[in-house]
């Protein structure tokens, strides 16, 4: 294996590692934090529905509803929460011994023996498959994202993968719901959005 391919291979495994541990701590800090947000939002709706007298009842029962079913559906998450953060430590850690070696084979000759790397590097990919948690909450993937290109340094892995904002640095799933969101929009305040009721209706 010649050096290019290596530096490659390391910087393709980084990104795994790297956006699986923040992938769990996103898990992690959504389970931790959003349901004190629940609690927080459902006691500003509350009052300023006492506030606003004219705030539709309907409105503000299908509000709770759904933060009853928002904090329903974090519990299911709640006893497992301390295994996803210490999963997040120990895949940070080998990000870190991912970086290194990086740096270790960037300083090697164009000949030299990439057998020891190599080998390390596969040590540290089945680690990587052992410590992973397969099951994560909802929308924990958009705030990895955040956390991953945003927070986290990723100079040295980008040298390698090139990183494109619209392709790798906004989720997919991300584009396609605000293009719904807009679409939405767009037929609610056009005449098109007038013409499809109006056939509906009749």
């Amino acid at each position: 294996m010649n050096k290019p391919d290596m530096l490659k291979m390391i910087a393709e495994k980084a990104y795994d590692v790297g956006f699986g541990a923040k992938k769990h701590f996103a898990t992690y800090d959504i389970i931790e934090k959003a349901p004190g947000l629940i609690s927080f939002s459902s006691m500003a709706f509350g009052i300023f529905a006492l506030a606003i007298k004219d705030l539709p009842t309907e409105l503000i029962s299908a509000t709770f509803i759904v933060l009853g079913v928002v904090g329903l559906y974090i519990s299911f998450y709640n006893h497992k929460k301390d295994t996803y953060d210490q999963a997040g430590v120990a895949l940070t850690q080998l990000f870190n011994e991912l970086k290194a070696l990086y740096l270790t084979v960037k300083s090697m000759d164009e000949d030299g023996d990439f057998s020891g790397p190599q080998k390390e590097l596969l040590q540290i990919e089945n680690r990587y498959y052992q410590t992973c948690i397969s099951k994560q909450i909802l929308f924990s993937n958009w705030y990895a994202h955040y956390k991953f290109y945003w927070e986290l340094q990723i100079g040295w892995i980008n040298e390698q993968l090139k990183f494109n904002f619209f392709r790798d640095k906004v989720p997919l799933s991300l584009w396609m719901f605000l293009l719904v969101v807009m679409a939405i929009v767009f037929i609610s305040f056009s005449d098109l959005g007038n013409y499809i009721c109006s056939t509906a209706k009749a």
